[in-house]
Formats: C-alpha cells, sequence, structure tokens
C-alpha cells in the first residue's frame, strides 16, 4: 500500500479524523493534507485514485477543519462579548500599542487619540454585529431543533396549506355562482390563452429600479447571513446524490446542515410546467409565473381602467411553504430525490425553498456548473467571499469551464428563428408598445446578419441554399461585429431585453398555437397571415431530410425537437457569449453543405478569466480527481493565468489501496512478429499494423480470464480495424474465446451493450468451456471510457491501441495552439501547444486505464500498445501509482510470458 506525497503546507493541523471505519493510511494522510490547505487557505491539487475513498476523505476531512473553524470563531466572540473588565487586556491588543502621551501623533500623522477613538468605535462596531449574529445564529439553532423534536409540527403547514386550498376553491365556486347570469363580459380580440402571449410593456434598468423579488410583507428571515461554509461541486446529479450518500453515512451526518441545489429541471414539482421537458422553456415559464405573482398587486391597482389579463401563478411559490421546506432541509441530511418527495408532499417549491437554506447551510452540494457559471451563481444566490470550494471530479475542469462560456447555433436555427419572429411581429404588430417592436426588429435584423455571415439568405429555406464556399473561419470578436456590420448595435441591451421580455417563452407560445399543421385559428384572414409560418415550419422539416447522410440533420429536423425549444433560445446563449467575451473569445463560422447545416459558434480560449474570480473570492479552492495528472494544465492554463500566486498552491498525490501486485502495467513495444507498435495517423492505417494489434489480442484472449476492455483513439479507427479483423477471419478467431461487443455511438444503448457484457462474462465464468468471457472494444472520449467501473471480472485487462492524440486540424484547437504559444513561455525546450497536445492525450489515456481497478481487492492488466510511451516525458504524465510499477517491454515474448504468469497467479 502506497503513501501520499504531498508538498508541505504551514499552519496548525489535526492528529485524527472522525470516520466510520479504520481509514487507510494514505486517506489520513489526505485528510491531513486538506485540513492544512483550507486552514492556511491554500488553492490545493488533490489527486486520489477511484477506489480508495476519495469521497469520504473529503467529507471528514473538510468538516473537521469546518467543525474547528466554528469552534475557533464562537470562542473568539466569547472573548470579545465577555462583560467589560474581565476581557479588557485583550480587547486592547486591537488598539496596537494602547493609549500613549495625550500630544504624540502617530504615523499617518493623526493625534493619538484621534487613532484611539477610531479604534474604539471599529471595536464597539464589531461587538454590536457579533452580538447581532449570535442572536440570530441562537433563534435559527432554537427554530430547528424545535422541528428536529416536535413531528406535530412538521405535519402542522402541510395541514395549513390543504385547508388553504379549499377555502380558495369555495371562494372560486362562489365568485362563479354569483358571476353567472351577469352577463357576458364584452368580447375581446384576443381569447383568454392568446392575450399571454403578447409582450409586456418593456422598461430596460436605466428607466425603471429593478422590484425585488419578495412581497414587502415577507418576513426578512430570508436576509440571513452567510455563515462559513463548504460549497462541493460534482459533475452530474448522480455523482451528487452518490456524495450526499456519503455525508449521511458519515460521522457529520446527524449535525451538518446541507443543501443540494439543482436545475429547476431536477427540482420542479409543478407537472404542467415539467412537461414542457425543454430546461430552457422550464425555465422561462417558471420565470414567467414569479413575474406573474409579483405583478398581482399593480394589475389589481389599474384594474377598473382595463380589463385584466389571467396571469398564472405556480401554487407551489409560497413563501411561507418554501420557509418551512428551507428549515426542513436543515434539519436533516437530503439528497435531490428526497428533496422533490418533500416538496409534492408540503407543497413547497423545492428549486426556491433549497435556495432560502444556503445561506445557513456548512456545506452546499451542486453540480459545476452552477458554481462555475457567474450568471447562475448569482441567480441561486451563492457568495464565495471566504468561503471553501471543493471541485470534485476535476479531470476536465478545463474544458468543463469553455463549454460553459461556449455556445453555437445553426443556420437552421437562425432562419428559423427569424421566420417566427417576422410571423409574430405581423400577427401582434397593433398590439405591441414601440419599444418591443424597436427590440424585435433589431433581432431580425441580427439574424438575418448572421445567416449572410454564412453565405446564405434568411428569407429562404436553410436546406436548400447550398453554400457555395464549404469551410472554417475564425475571426475575433471584434472583427465578427465590423464585417457583419451589427457593430452599432448594442447587444448588451438586446441580450437583457431578450431575457426580461420573456421573448423566446413568447415566441414559443405563439409556434404551439399556430406553427402546428392544423392549428385551431378563427378566421380566414388569419389563416392567410399564419399560412408562411406554417409552410416555413413544413419545408424546413422535409427539406432537411433530403440533405443525405453526410451531415447530422439541422436541429429543427426532427419535430419533435422542434417542440422541444424555441431556436430564439439558443441564439440568447450566443448572443450571451458575445456579450460575456473579451479578447480571449472567437467566433468560428462552420460553412458545410447547406446554410441549415451551417453554423456559428463561440469559442471561449481562456476560461481561467472566469475561473479567477472563484479563486480570487474563496478562502479556499480544492480540484480533486481519482486522475489529475497531468497537473501542469491545472497550474499553468488555469491558476497562473487566473493571477493565482504559485506560493499559494498545494499539490497531493497520494498511491493506490491495492497492494503493487494486485496490478501489472506494460508498455508494448513491439508485436508477436517484431513489428514496431507505432500508430501515427501516417502507420495506423497499414495492414500489418492492424493485424499485429489482432494478433497480441488473440495471446491476451488465451490468458485473461473474464472481460477484456480494449480502448482505440477514434469510433472510425475501432471501425476500420474491425472490417479489416472481419476480412482476414481473424475476429472469427478471437471469437472462439471471447464474444465480442463493440462501443455504441448511440447514448441510450450504453446500458444494454453493458449489461449483455457482464451478463455473458458471469455466465462463462460459471459454466467453464472454451470460451471463457468477453472482449469489449471501447474508444477513448467515448461513453465507457468514463464514469462507468469495469471492476473485478468486467475488466481483468485493459489496453490501449496507440495515443489518442487529439485531432490538430480542429480549427478551435489550432488556434487555441496559436493562443497559447502567443501568451505562454516555453517549457523545457517545448512550444506550450506541443505541451497541450500532450497533455490533453495523456489525460485521456489516464482516464481510460483507470477504469479497471476499482476497489482494494481487484486486480487487472494495463498494457499500453506502442513505443512512444516509454519517453520519459510521456512516462512522467501516467499516474504515480501505474508511473511507480510500470515495466517497459521492447520485445512481446518476455511481455507475454509475464502477463501469463500474473494471471495465472491470480486464478490460483
Amino acid at each position: 500500500m502506497d503513501g501520499g506525497t504531498a508538498e508541505a503546507v504551514s499552519g496548525p493541523g489535526r492528529a485524527s479524523f472522525p470516520f466510520p471505519y479504520t481509514p487507510y493510511r494514505i486517506q489520513e494522510q489526505f485528510m491531513a493534507a486538506l485540513y492544512a490547505a483550507l486552514e492556511a487557505g491554500r488553492i490545493g491539487i488533490f489527486e486520489s485514485p477511484t477506489g480508495t475513498g476519495k469521497s469520504l476523505s473529503l467529507i471528514c476531512g473538510a468538516l473537521s477543519w469546518l467543525q474547528d473553524f466554528e469552534k475557533k470563531k464562537q470562542e473568539e466572540e466569547a472573548r470579545l462579548l465577555a462583560p467589560e473588565g474581565s476581557g479588557q487586556e485583550e480587547k486592547q491588543t486591537l488598539a496596537s500599542g494602547g493609549l500613549a502621551c495625550p500630544n504624540s501623533r502617530d504615523a499617518s500623522g493623526e493625534p493619538d487619540w484621534v487613532t484611539a477613538f477610531v479604534q474604539k468605535k471599529e471595536e464597539q462596531d464589531l461587538v454590536h454585529r457579533l452580538k447581532e449574529e449570535q442572536i440570530r445564529r441562537k433563534k435559527r439553532e432554537e427554530r430547528l431543533e424545535k422541528i428536529r423534536h416536535n413531528v406535530q409540527l412538521k405535519y402542522a403547514a402541510k395541514r395549513k396549506r390543504s385547508e388553504e386550498d379549499e377555502t380558495k376553491r369555495l371562494l372560486q365556486l362562489s365568485k362563479e355562482i354569483l358571476s353567472e347570469g351577469a352577463g357576458a363580459a364584452v368580447p375581446e380580440q384576443l381569447d383568454h390563452n392568446e392575450e399571454e402571449l403578447i409582450l409586456a410593456e418593456y422598461e430596460s434598468d436605466e428607466e425603471k429600479k429593478v422590484a425585488s423579488g419578495l412581497e414587502e410583507d415577507d418576513d426578512d428571515d430570508l436576509e440571513e447571513e452567510h455563515v462559513t461554509k463548504i460549497y462541493y461541486c460534482s459533475r452530474t446529479h448522480s455523482q451528487l446524490s452518490q456524495f450526499v450518500h456519503e455525508v449521511q453515512k458519515s460521522p457529520f451526518g446527524k449535525d451538518t446542515r446541507l443543501v443540494s441545489l439543482g436545475s429547476r429541471q431536477n427540482l420542479c414539482v409543478n407537472e404542467e410546467v415539467r412537461r414542457l421537458g425543454a430546461l430552457q422553456l422550464i425555465n422561462d415559464r417558471c420565470t414567467e409565473m414569479q413575474k406573474n405573482k409579483h405583478e398581482k398587486k399593480s394589475d389589481a391597482e389599474v384594474e377598473g381602467k382595463k380589463r385584466r389579463v389571467s396571469r398564472t401563478v405556480c401554487p407551489f411559490y409560497s413563501y411561507e411553504q418554501m420557509q418551512f421546506l428551507r428549515d426542513e432541509v436543515l434539519v436533516e441530511v437530503k439528497d435531490i430525490e428526497q428533496l422533490v418527495t418533500l416538496g409534492k408532499e408540503t407543497k413547497a417549491c423545492p428549486y426556491y425553498g433549497s435556495r432560502y437554506a444556503i445561506p445557513a447551510a456548512q456545506l452546499v452540494v451542486l453540480p459545476y456548473q452552477m458554481l462555475l457559471h457567474e450568471a447562475t451563481r448569482s441567480a441561486a444566490g451563492i457568495i464565495l467571499k471566504d468561503q471553501v470550494v471543493i471541485i470534485d471530479e476535476a479531470h476536465n475542469l478545463i474544458d468543463t469551464i469553455t463549454c460553459i462560456y461556449s455556445a453555437e447555433v445553426s443556420g437552421s436555427q437562425l432562419c428559423c428563428a427569424h421566420s417566427q419572429l417576422l410571423q409574430y411581429m405581423e400577427r401582434y404588430r397593433k398590439r405591441l408598445k414601440a419599444k418591443n417592436l424597436m427590440y424585435i426588429k433589431q433581432i431580425l435584423y441580427l439574424l438575418e446578419r448572421f445567416v449572410v455571415m454564412l453565405g446564405g439568405n434568411v428569407n429562404q429555406n436553410p436546406s436548400c441554399q447550398v453554400v457555395s464556399q464549404t469551410g472554417t473561419e475564425l475571426k475575433s470578436i471584434n472583427d465578427f461585429l465590423f464585417q457583419s456590420q451589427i457593430d452599432n448595435i448594442n447587444l448588451f441591451k438586446v441580450q437583457r431585453y431578450c431575457e426580461k421580455s420573456l421573448i423566446s417563452r413568447k415566441l414559443f407560445g405563439f409556434v404551439e398555437r399556430y406553427g402546428n399543421p392544423a392549428p385551431v385559428v378563427k378566421t380566414n384572414k388569419e389563416n392567410q397571415k399564419l399560412a408562411g409560418l406554417q409552410n416555413f415550419l413544413m419545408t424546413l422539416q422535409q427539406g432537411s431530410y433530403k440533405e443525405g447522410p453526410l451531415q447530422s440533420p439541422p436541429v429543427e429536423a426532427d419535430s419533435d425537437q422542434l417542440r422541444a425549444a424555441s431556436p430564439l433560445m439558443h441564439i440568447e446563449g450566443f448572443l450571451s457569449a458575445l456579450t460575456n467575451a473579451n479578447e480571449d473569445g472567437r467566433v468560428i463560422l462552420n460553412r458545410q453543405g447547406t446554410i441549415g447545416q451551417s453554423s456559428l459558434k463561440f469559442l471561449l480560449l481562456n476560461p481561467a478569466v472566469h475561473f479567477a474570480k472563484v479563486v480570487k473570492e474563496c478562502r479556499a479552492v480544492i480540484i480533486a480527481g481519482g486522475t489529475m495528472q497531468p497537473v501542469a494544465d491545472f497550474r499553468e492554463q488555469l491558476l497562473s493565468y487566473a493571477g493565482v500566486d504559485p506560493a499559494r498552491i498545494v499539490e497531493f498525490s497520494c498511491g493506490h489501496v491495492i497492494p503493487p501486485e494486485n496490478i501489472l502495467p506494460i508498455i508494448l513495444c513491439s508485436g508477436p512478429s517484431n513489428q514496431q507498435l507505432e500508430f501515427t495517423y501516417q502507420t495506423r492505417d497499414l495492414p500489418q499494423m492492424m493485424d499485429e494489434t489482432g494478433r497480441i489480442l488473440c495471446n491476451l484472449c488465451n490468458v485473461v480470464p473474464g472481460g477484456v476492455v480494449c480502448f482505440f483513439p477514434s469510433y472510425d479507427y475501432e471501425k476500420q480495424v474491425y472490417a479489416h479483423w472481419e476480412k482476414t477471419g481473424l475476429l472469427t478467431r478471437l471469437a472462439t474465446k471471447k464474444k465480442i461487443f463493440q462501443e455504441p455511438k448511440k447514448a441510450n444503448q450504453v446500458e444494454q451493450v453493458l449489461a449483455e457484457y457482464a451478463k455473458c462474462i458471469k455466465r462463462c465464468s460459471q459454466a467453464g468451456g472454451q470460451m471463457t468471457g468477453a472482449l469489449l472494444l471501447s474508444v477513448v472520449g467515448g461513453k465507457m471510457s468514463e464514469g462507468i467501473n469495469f471492476s473485478d471480472d468486467l475488466g481483468r485487462c485493459v489496453i490501449m491501441v496507440g495515443m489518442p492524440y487529439p485531432n490538430i486540424k480542429s480549427p478551435e484547437l489550432q488556434e487555441k495552439m496559436t493562443w497559447l504559444d502567443k501568451t505562454m513561455p516555453r517549457s523545457a525546450s517545448q512550444a506550450p501547444s506541443r505541451v497541450l497536445i500532450e497533455n490533453l492525450c495523456m489525460k485521456a489515456v489516464n482516464q481510460s486505464i483507470g477504469r479497471a481497478i476499482r476497489h482494494q481487492k481487484d486486480y487487472a492488466s494495463i498494457l499500453l500498445l506502442d513505443h512512444r510511451y516509454a519517453r520519459p516525458a510521456i512516462l512522467n504524465k501516467l499516474p504515480q501509482w501505474i508511473r511507480e510499477r510500470i515495466q517497459v517491454k521492447p520485445a512481446f515474448g518476455s511481455a507475454f510470458a509475464e502477463l501469463r504468469k500474473f494471471h495465472r497467479g491470480k486464478s490460483d
């Protein structure tokens, strides 16, 4: 069992940590290093291989620090709030040096009595603030304690809610009875539902103060001060749920105030809204309902002057119920699923209720995007000042930030949005205010110019417009704005208008009503007016299918996708990216086949500009993962560019919990027929290379029991090799020992293939006989190279065919390489672009080969097929626990002997 390596972190540590069982030595080292990093306010890069109990180490290390920190803070408070006289000496230490001669002056030239007065005032303010904090804390603790111990109180709010519902129902019934016979209202031009599609009068922020989110008479209880807390984020909701379950099982499970945050898609309990499906539609509908709730008062004031539109409000957005849900969340640790169940039971919105719990929470669990995207962070009420952030599964953090701030729109979406918006404007021209018309015209102009940049005409079917000059072009933001002739439009105002007016939501409702093949319309005149939109949508769908299989069809090709989200929503994302851009942004014009298949993409070259805000505000940031090698990317591309002092960065890397004899990593330089293994773009297609790979696999399948997972650099290459083996008969030979499975390209088929693969291995191990298991042909960077465990018999041998370098012909990668070479110094005589390519390759390799060993008693062999892996620069980028045990084998014979010995020894 290996120990860990860490740079020394100065500052007090902790001798022992509460843990649900006796921790491994490396877990103790991990927790001690984590504690020291948090105490010293460092930026830590922590690596702990999967299977070493990383989650528990993070929980127990970080929460032990938080517990000690809170205790020290309360002791300090008690000291400062001690009655006059008893803590006087300590208080005087705040005033540097105490009082001196009345006529003396301090360094700033002020008389000492002035300085003493200012210090005294500051001290009094501090004491006053501490007293307020103490009162608030006691009030919160009493409230939560009451809920914890009073079961009846839990159901009081629920009962009150159902009583209110019944009262509302009876009231509505009475109103209907009274209104009968009172005469019908004067018929309006539009029916109720259509009235909601009209854009409300728009005032920009300069013309009005944004109304506060809650009613004025709401309790100021929501304005709680943020306590020191830990924000823990990971990639997926399932990873977050897993983490919450680990907290529940830990010694901190009973006493930690934890809140899980998620998107509306995960937390919404309003079935009418959930049914919309697409996240953007759910967001817009929810925002609209909140707006309706807060506009109710002002509507009432003008009710006498004009007919009021019936606007839907969300029944779950009740302040009182959400306050109850907030307290319930803080009393007992809950994951997302438990939070949703509670929301349904109490008829309270879990999305907003959980946000109200943030200030008092000690541990906030949330997805990457919510923490790393500044606008989302601020909308959720997350304040990072002096807090701790832990980013888990952070091996692809740089790519994640780049993706969050990038956006792409197709020509098909641009033309579709233009057509929809034009029809909308024509339909409601007489009902729209001047400002709305002005902004709609600006958006139409932007869409028109974007299509021109792709070489098309916005008024023609994008699927029928063939692009004259195909290819990819990159432009700086300024060049793009000037060349598309939109530099005279204030994109910030347009983007703000889209956000505030909810125009894409209104447009979606309009298309839902009139864009279907047989809409319910009232007059022939209206039929004619809207025929254009229907015809356009129909031709768009039909036309896109005529394009043939060369390119993937545009987003609107599928009628379900057409319904899923308004194209204008995607375009809003692109506009938002353009407005957030700095000199490190680029626009990629990708011209393919037709205008519909072409696209505009915003690319962020420097993700550090967004990460800088996180590291600057936080007390400490921990970037953790199972495989963080090579860490140079994090240091140079992210932290150095974010302005982090190198002295503030600490690295910790620990070994694996498996004994050294349970892993056999081999770099193989040549195959059974002495063919040198070098899978470059030039050589990998050669028949002899594909034959040699097949021979290696045939030999291995004879000695490796259970499952063998073989990773190829790309789907295309895997397909090519498979076809070649089929032709030469090698596939038949392989199939006598192992049943062969191929990784599917479609995500929804992955589960089925994995289930069949596992079933086959289990069947073979029970039955015995010639067939010894299964062979899974996978792809680096595919569905199976990340997040899927090939533990025990599912992965007794992992093979990596060649080195999966990224496609350097990609315009995006080329631009990134050029940018790095311009902005970064050369390291060890290598250009930064070359280092980037190597790092991207090795990150992918490390992720894939880490799939096999998943727990302490697991064992596996790892085979890297390419002599280039033996180069010191490449070798050093492998994880420490693999690097320490790796063997370089120039010839196949000795490698095969080692593998046979290893697997025979394990099966005995």
